[in-house]
């Protein structure tokens, strides 16, 4: 091509700003252009469902980088232009036409498109009162109704439906959590934690109802008054948060022929399927990037910490640095003055071992598989968080009648098990 346009970053999301952060750290010097579709520069989404409800954060404390970062950077931040089109060549580059029939041509183009929440469909759902929490202009929405509503009720037990939970009724209202599933957290956490979550939640005054399964919404005048039970019960609802995950955005990977599954499909490197197009976030399929025997080979991980290192590791390719993407994935959930968190990736464990007491609710739930340190749900125990990751990210395990011992660091077992040469 004759001219430069530099790199194109789809999505004004936590991967897209570490992205364009990342090339001019490593040396980059062509054109960098963030495009974002909502009105509000690039910020923070997990305080969205914790401190913004509860109003110790706001829109300004959430912002990632301030404006004098971007142009000290020489990189571009543009609002509120939704992509819905990119012809593309052969070598990578091409033009990328907005809805507005705004053209951003580039020579490199990054997807970080993240995901948008599932919905649930249902009669009655499009009633008002019926909430989602994705964006700041969600967060906003539910915080003004939540100064005048007095029940809410949550439909999803995982970790955004818990946080929102447990914020409301700090906030002194009435929640009841519906969970279709029969545990809490399913598909994040072993059958130990999502039990421990169940009681604490309960004795601080939640009511959770397991296996729920929801027929449809009751309203008067256009606004939601209650959730329907296949059993006839109504819930009464002056809010209903629907949090039952999120799917992928990958229509623009769709239109552009690459390959999708679980997101969009990426190698070690962060390349899509035609080679050229580097994606990273909540929106990537990636080889799981701590492969161990047993666990699984392809994952599409939702979490800051693996936006942050993938597009380190796109913005690695992009600047011909190319190195294979190997990190300990990491999770952290805080649900009122509970906060966990979460090393490795449990899937596939034939163990767990429990590091100290579970009614202090300070502990650590420790999982193996064949013997070796998988992951560990850590409760209250920053100390054992670091430890575990330590010890992943050593490749050194310790057995389960030795982790047991709390009177002992894990980092302190991890230093006398290292080899000596």
């Amino acid at each position: 091509m004759s001219q430069n346009n530099g790199t194109l970053i789809i999505g004004a999301s936590q991967a897209g700003v570490q992205l364009a952060s990342s090339l001019r750290e490593l040396g980059y010097t062509d054109p960098v252009t963030i495009v974002g579709a909502e009105p509000h520069p690039p910020y923070q989404r997990p305080p969205l469902s914790k401190a913004y409800l509860q109003g110790t954060a706001t829109a300004e404390t959430l912002s990632f980088r301030t404006p004098d970062y971007y142009a000290k950077q020489d990189i571009q931040v543009v609002v509120n232009e939704r992509i819905v089109a990119i012809d593309k060549d052969v070598d990578g580059s091409g033009v990328a036409t907005s809805k507005s029939g705004r053209k951003f041509p580039f020579t490199q183009l990054a997807l970080t498109t993240g995901a948008r929440p599932r919905r649930l469909e249902s009669e009655g759902s499009e009633l008002d009162g019926i909430l989602y929490l994705r964006s700041a202009d969600d967060a906003e929405d539910m915080k003004n109704r939540l100064s005048t509503a007095q029940h809410v009720v949550v439909v999803g037990g995982g970790f955004i439906g818990l946080e929102a939970a447990a914020s409301s009724q700090k906030l002194g209202k009435e929640v009841a959590v519906l969970e279709a599933a029969p545990r809490l957290v399913g598909r994040a956490v072993g059958e130990q934690t999502s039990e421990f979550f169940l009681n604490a939640h309960r004795e601080r005054g939640l009511d959770i109802t397991l296996n729920a399964k929801i027929t449809g919404f009751e309203g008067e005048n256009g606004k939601v008054t209650g959730v329907k039970l296949d059993d006839g019960t109504v819930v009464p609802a002056d809010i209903v948060l629907i949090g039952i995950g999120v799917v992928p955005r990958t229509e623009l990977a769709e239109a552009m022929g690459l390959e999708v599954g679980n997101g969009i499909v990426v190698d070690e490197y962060s390349l899509a399927s035609d080679g050229t197009t580097v994606v990273a976030g909540d929106c990537a399929e990636l080889p799981n990037p701590m492969p161990t025997p047993g666990g699984p080979e392809r994952i599409r991980l939702e979490s800051v910490n693996n936006a942050v290192e993938q597009a380190r590791n796109a913005a690695a390719t992009v600047a011909g640095a190319k190195l294979p993407y190997r990190m300990i994935p990491w999770f952290w959930s805080d649900q009122g003055d509970i906060k966990l968190q979460m090393a490795g990736l449990s899937a596939g464990y034939d163990q767990i071992v429990t590091r100290g007491s579970i009614e202090s609710e300070r502990f650590s739930f420790i999982y193996y598989r064949d013997g070796q340190v998988i992951a560990a749900d850590c409760i209250n125990n920053p100390v054992d968080f670091m430890g575990v990751k330590t010890l992943l990210a050593k490749g050194i395990t310790v057995p389960p009648e030795q982790i047991v011992d709390v009177d002992t660091p894990i980092r302190k077992m991890v230093s006398a098990l290292e080899p000596t040469s």
